[in-house]
């Protein structure tokens, strides 16, 4: 009997590292939750998104905690005023932290973002790094008002604003070799695709709920590197619930390389084949570590970036793999579950076939 590949994304759940070798093979996984900061302003807030993201992610089956550290209308200069920003920051130390901008201040050229928020995005990424070096912190690229924006000599189209606030995002990311979670073509993928299903406010800026659970959505693909379907929904209707899931999850998983989302994440594997063998794979995009670890069953079977190994029975088996970088020592956990395969069923005996004829003797 063949079971189906088990496929799974491991997010990496960063620690400073108190566990020696020797641990056993038996033991647990960290239960440490996932923490994870949002800074950004309403197009953060907006009907709770972050709640949204972390009911949704607990509904997956991730432990996690979301804070937020949210103001309306601020840009990165009017954050760096904010001394609670900076008390949230230090607060934990983040496994991520999500940085969102202005709806209008990453669309004007380089020359304006290197005055205008440049120093003021570097001021808050610094902060982070500075409380917790091995947090990631990711880039919430916004989108386009529903109608375009004019003002002044500016007259964008929704197009034009999009595509504007997409290069800024992506001119940081290029600076700071940063992720981005792409919410701004999510929404202009899922706009397209569903013209008849509005998700914005009557203003034409801000989300509504199914923007803001798109926008959720979006950081569950984007974090997770798997499909929100099947997971929590808030009170919408629940076909357009799983258009907006599929949505993020389609888009997203085709541009992982493309925004960087592939960086400090474990692509894991496990099935048992057709010939009854049982084969772990797995692949560590890790590119600033200086060294890699691979244990299995107390023992470093690979210090090499991608890992194949085989195990000679059914059983329950944790692999761990310790990520030696400028943060120090990371210890990444991911769970095998081998099962024997059941027996054969027995055959059923023949029964002897019944004349449905009568017999009668003349």
């Amino acid at each position: 009997m063949h079971l189906p590949n088990l496929r799974f994304i491991l997010i990496v759940v960063l620690f400073i590292s108190t566990h020696s070798y020797s641990q056993s093979s038996e033991q647990q996984s960290p239960v440490n939750s996932m923490k994870i900061l949002f800074i950004g302003n309403s197009y953060t807030h907006y009907n709770s998104m972050p709640e949204l993201f972390e009911k949704l992610a607990r509904s997956k089956k991730v432990k996690i905690d979301v804070s937020m550290n949210a103001k309306s209308n601020h840009t990165f200069k009017m954050h760096c005023q904010r001394t609670e920003m900076f008390e949230a920051i230090r607060s934990q130390k983040w496994d991520y932290v999500v940085v969102q901008g202005f709806s209008r201040e990453l669309m004007y050229e380089k020359e304006v973002i290197d005055t205008a928020s440049l120093p003021y995005f570097r001021q808050i990424i610094d902060s982070v790094y500075s409380n917790h070096s091995c947090t990631n912190v990711l880039l919430y690229m916004t989108w386009g008002y529903k109608n375009g924006f004019i003002n002044g000599l500016d007259t964008l189209s929704y197009e034009d604003m999009s595509n504007r606030v997409q290069r800024g995002y992506e001119y940081l990311s290029e600076l700071h070799n940063l992720s981005i979670v792409p919410i701004g073509q999510v929404w202009k993928s899922f706009r397209k695709n569903n013209p008849s299903i509005d998700i914005y406010q009557e203003d034409g800026q801000h989300p509504n709920l199914m923007g803001s659970y798109l926008i959720a959505s979006g950081f569950y693909s984007s974090i997770f590197k798997s499909s929100p379907v099947g997971g929590y929904f808030p009170k919408i209707d629940s076909a357009v619930a799983v258009k907006i899931q599929n949505t993020a999850s389609k888009y997203v998983n085709k541009n992982l390389d493309t925004f960087k989302l592939n960086k400090n994440t474990l692509d894991f594997d496990y099935e048992r084949t057709k010939k009854g063998e049982y084969f772990i794979t797995a692949s560590a995009n890790f590119p600033e570590a200086d060294s890699l670890n691979w244990i299995v069953e107390n023992k470093v079977i690979s210090k090499n970036t991608n890992l194949k190994y085989k195990f000679k029975k059914e059983g329950t088996y944790y692999v761990k793999l310790i990520v030696f970088d400028k943060c120090g020592t990371r210890e990444i956990y991911r769970k095998a579950i081998f099962k024997s395969p059941p027996p054969p069923k027995p055959k059923k005996k023949s029964k002897p076939k019944n004349n449905s004829k009568t017999s009668r003797r003349i």
